[in-house]
């Protein structure tokens, strides 16, 4: 049988200052555009932005 398609789908963030990723889940209902989040670049080692990738 296939699987159902869920409301949660996991995503990929990706920094805006490097190549560092982060994955992440979100609601499709309630976030069905691409995600922007500030989080914790240890590369850069700030906080900076990430943006949802295919």
């Amino acid at each position: 049988m296939a699987k159902k398609k869920g409301v949660r789908v996991l995503i990929k963030m990706k920094s805006t200052e490097s190549g560092h990723m982060y994955l992440t889940e979100k609601n499709r209902r309630n976030d069905p555009q691409r995600l922007e989040m500030r989080r914790y670049d240890p590369f850069v080692r700030k906080h900076v932005i990430y943006r949802e990738t295919k």
